[in-house]
């Protein structure tokens, strides 16, 4: 288990505390002012990000590696979010009494389709908050905006994501109060991703789980390798064979989605030595 979980969670998975949840943004006026700014100011933030993070690839390699360090050991104190299965999202439902359907800021900013696959989700309505947060979101998503959803609905869309290839991962307003659930992969503008995959900037961190392939039940299909969001599933179609590389693996579960003979688990990153701190 992470620090963050030690410090935010009692030593349980931080996400799954209620307590961590928005409760009255509509009052709470410095986290509603930051969750406004970000969404408004993300366009400007991401392009600042492009222009440092080209120049940071330049960079000679000590000097990457010095900037990265720097930026990572900062982010142990945020943790602005992480994959979350599927499972533990419907957990996330049970706890929120507010769902809501929302445009994505990184599909937005990236100028990718919008599909309104992210979702506010919080223990009070904040509609005014969102409508004044995405009120430049003109376009939107292809589904009216703050559209409000059941739990029930919710995981029907969280379902079709993952039949897409589309990892679901819990986000904060200011740390440690968690307000949204996104559903991306790198080609849709992820930022987080892109960042921290293609940068080695750890804006996203991973997931408390890893997978574990049952190679006696896989029937070698290798569709697991085609839904994976993170490239951790290797697929060699003339032996047809699958193999996980669980270093590269963020615990999102994704790959399980159309695995007919579920030959693939997911288990406690602790529980596997090779990768229990590598968070």
């Amino acid at each position: 288990m992470c620090q963050f979980c030690v410090q935010h969670g009692d030593g349980k998975t931080w996400y799954l505390q209620a307590e961590n949840y928005v409760a009255d943004l509509e009052s709470d006026l410095e986290r509603r002012g930051y969750m406004i700014d970000f969404v408004q100011g993300f366009d400007q933030m991401r392009s600042r990000a492009r222009v440092a993070t080209r120049l940071l690839d330049k960079a000679p390699r000590p000097i990457h590696r010095m900037v990265a360090k720097r930026v990572n050991t900062g982010q142990q104190t945020h943790h602005f979010g992480q994959p979350v299965p599927i499972e533990e999202c419907e957990r996330i439902f049970d706890l929120a009494t507010s769902i809501v359907r929302l445009p994505c800021v990184c599909r937005t900013a990236a100028g990718s389709r919008d599909d309104g696959v992210c979702l506010a989700v919080t223990v009070s309505p904040i509609d005014s908050t969102l409508a004044e947060a995405f009120k430049d979101y003109t376009a939107g998503p292809d589904t009216p905006q703050m559209e409000r959803l059941t739990k029930e609905q919710a995981m029907l869309l969280l379902e079709d994501c993952e039949n897409n290839g589309l990892m679901h991962s819990v986000w904060t307003f200011m740390t440690p109060m968690i307000g949204a659930i996104c559903n991306c992969d790198i080609s849709s503008g992820c930022m987080a991703m892109d960042m921290t995959l293609n940068h080695d900037l750890k804006v996203m961190w991973r997931g408390e789980y890893v997978i574990e392939l049952a190679e006696e039940t896989c029937t070698g299909c290798g569709v697991c390798s085609t839904l994976c969001p993170f490239n951790a599933i290797d697929f060699d179609r003339a032996a047809r064979r699958v193999s996980v590389r669980q270093e590269d693996c963020y615990g999102c579960g994704v790959c399980r989605a159309k695995c007919r003979p579920s030959s693939l688990t997911l288990v406690a990153r602790t529980s596997v030595p090779t990768v229990a701190r590598q968070w």
